[in-house]
């Protein structure tokens, strides 16, 4: 049994459930988070990434200049969704696949992470089954 997390951004919520539900898994948690990668030094990918940002922005939204520096210098965190899967091992490369088919973007950066560890238990509160009976 393995345990999958995905941290995917918060508009593809929708696309990763479907994604979810296509490949087959029974059931999922998602949360909302907040985080950041790696933080770019080099000032021409900077200047680049904001470019790009401020296309996207609201041209009308007041202060969307300062928040976008605010997210690339490391002071403010992007909301993301975390999804949280237990899978059988033989699920787990489909289940994979789904999630990033469903979260690839044209970014360069930031369509998310997945985390794939080994899960020891799992236990039904409702029947005490455990083991791969209770994934």
């Amino acid at each position: 049994m393995k345990e999958i997390f995905a941290i995917v951004r918060m508009n593809k919520t929708g696309a990763t459930k479907k994604a979810l539900v296509e490949a087959g898994v029974a059931g999922f948690t998602a949360v909302k988070v907040s985080g950041r990668g790696k933080l770019v030094d080099d000032p021409a990918v900077v200047a680049g990434r904001k470019a790009a940002m401020m296309a996207l922005a609201d041209a009308d939204e007041a202060g969307a200049e300062a928040l976008i520096d605010g997210f690339l210098d490391g002071h403010r965190l992007f909301p993301r969704r975390l999804f949280i899967i237990l899978a059988h091992d033989e699920d787990v490369p489909k289940i994979i696949e789904a999630i990033m088919q469903a979260n690839r973007t044209e970014h360069k950066v930031g369509d998310g992470k997945i985390f794939v560890m080994p899960m020891l238990d799992a236990i039904r509160v409702r029947t005490g089954e455990s083991g791969k009976d209770a994934v």
